[in-house]
Parts: C-alpha cells; structure tokens; sequence
C-alpha cells in the first residue's frame, strides 16, 4: 500500500487492502482548468445553452455570478477522470460507476476556474458474486473557495 505524496494518489494491490481505507482520505487529483471552450462543448453534447454559460457578454453584464459558469452536470461529470487520478487498484479489471446516493452543487464553477476531487472511502462492502462496492465521500473542489463547487456521494463497483 501506498500513498503518492506529490499526487495524493492511493495505490493498492488488490480490493481486499482498499478495507483498511474506511473512513480515511483516499486522496486528492490535480487541479483541472474549467475553460469556456469545455462548456460550449458540454452544452452542444447536451443541448443546454443556457446564456449563464454560453454567453459571456451577457453573462457578465447580467448574471448574478459576475460571468458564465460551469454546467452543475459538467462539474459533477469531470469526477470520472479525476477519480482515476486519486484510487489505483492494480488488482482490478473491471471498474462500474454504480451511482450517486447524494449531490449538491454547492458553489458555481466560474469559467477559467479550477477543480479538482478530494475523496474520502467511506464505506467498503463486499459483493454477493465478487468484487465490492465503495461508496465515496467526494468534494469538488473550487479554486481559491472555501465551499466546494460539489458534494457527492458516489458508489463504485469493482472486480478482480
């Protein structure tokens, strides 16, 4: 078992170790750039062009945030590669986003600001047929905010 101290990033050989993680801090990602080209694409993937996101002259002069922001969906999206920065299992061969148990956007990502995933194991299980399950006290966190951008709790599957 180790913990990468540059990345914060928790490595173990196979799921049987991750138990001794309950209840602890998993790690931390690096930080990733939010920019307004990554929202426009996220909007046509999902055909929300909503102005507060992809309207940065309006969005300036009339929203209440000062300037477009993040989709909340973009943000709690980006956990996926951010989650593979924090937990490597060498052991595992397969890896199934299970769902979400809870999620607040807490805070809007401005365009050009930062994120980045602080994860904590909160719960270990053992599955019926193999593998476990883990569920995950996740924040977004926000560039240069106290509040984070998103609070999750997300549930994991993995195999052997």
């Amino acid at each position: 078992m180790s913990v990468d101290a540059a990345t914060t990033t928790t490595t173990v050989e196979t799921l049987a170790d991750l138990r001794a993680f309950e209840g602890r801090p998993l790690g931390t990602s690096s930080w990733l750039p939010i920019e307004q080209q990554r929202i426009n694409t996220f909007a046509d993937a999902t055909d929300d062009h909503q102005w507060i996101h992809t309207d940065p002259e309006r969005a300036e002069a009339e929203s209440p945030f000062g300037g477009p922001i993040a989709h909340g969906y973009l943000t709690l999206s980006l956990i996926i590669p951010m989650w593979e920065e924090v937990l490597t299992v060498n052991s595992v061969s397969t890896k199934v986003n299970y769902g979400l148990n809870k999620v607040r956007f807490v805070n809007p990502v401005p365009a050009g600001g930062r994120v980045r995933l602080n994860a904590t194991l909160g719960k270990y299980e053992d599955l019926p047929k193999g593998g476990v399950q883990l569920t995950v006290d996740a924040a977004i966190e926000l560039e240069g905010s106290e509040r984070p951008a998103c609070a999750v709790e997300a549930i994991y599957r993995m195999f052997e």
